[in-house]
């Protein structure tokens, strides 16, 4: 169980805070607040100048479930590293594999034409490398996901399902997993240590990975993180502390 960062997390973030770092952070539920209507979602100002301050500082990421274009539309200047579609889009490894992820979400989208009708609310979105099924306007309650989950199954071919706020994303399944997708990151870009921030069920393989330059935290309370922050708006805090730890640095 993850401990308040505030109170007990200051000698982890002295070991870790170091000039080259990895800072990634998601984006829906970290940077921007959830909301009913996910084209609506935008950074906060406060938040927004700390970003771009921390940036010029450490290598920093925004990680989404949200195609890249998405993302850019929404921050007023570029990271260094976008990370899209759960990690799909961004890392030139997959680059080549673009093709085949789009033609495969076009395939699944047609065996789901019929889904929308299931529930008020439902909304299929094609990010391109991925799909993800919305609930966020009329919610999706247990015996909903399990009819969800079931019709999944049926699709062909057989996507991986990665649970998240209000939604559920299809991935093709031979695609590592976001723990994996961050290390390799972290490698490409020689970070000598890294943190990572996020809110969402789907982190949880993040969130259990411990290594001593390794540094994660979960918003909205505790869970698989070494640390956690109450609420979202924290994370202006936490911006705060790495900005004036790395300028000490």
């Amino acid at each position: 169980m993850s401990l308040p960062l505030f109170e007990h997390g200051a000698t982890r973030l002295n070991e870790i805070v170091r000039p080259g770092m990895l800072c990634a952070f998601d984006f829906d539920g970290v940077l921007a607040p959830v909301v009913r209507d996910p084209e609506r979602a935008d950074i906060p100002p406060a938040v927004l100048r700390r970003l771009m301050t921390l940036s010029e500082m450490s290598r920093v990421a925004v990680v989404s479930a949200r195609c890249v274009d998405d993302i850019a539309m929404r921050v007023d200047f570029m990271p260094e590293f976008v990370i899209g579609n759960h990690g799909l889009e961004g890392l030139p490894e997959f680059d080549s594999e673009s093709a085949r992820y789009h033609a495969l979400c076009v395939e699944w989208e047609r065996q789901l034409q019929e889904c929308t009708a299931m529930a008020p609310g439902l909304r299929i979105e094609n990010r391109g490398c991925s799909l993800a099924v919305h609930c966020r306007m009329g919610g999706c309650d247990g015996e909903l996901e399990q009819r969800l989950m079931k019709l999944f199954a049926s699709l062909q071919p057989t996507p991986r399902i990665v649970a998240g706020k209000y939604a559920l994303n299809l991935l093709p399944a031979d695609v590592p997993g976001k723990g994996e997708l961050l290390m390799r990151l972290r490698t490409a870009c020689a970070a000598p240590a890294a943190l990572y921030v996020c809110d969402d069920v789907s982190d949880d393989e993040v969130l259990k990975l411990r290594a001593q330059d390794w540094l994660t935290v979960r918003v909205d309370g505790p869970g698989e993180a070494e640390f956690c922050l109450a609420h979202r708006l924290d994370i202006v805090q936490l911006l705060d502390m790495l900005i004036q730890k790395l300028e000490q640095a």
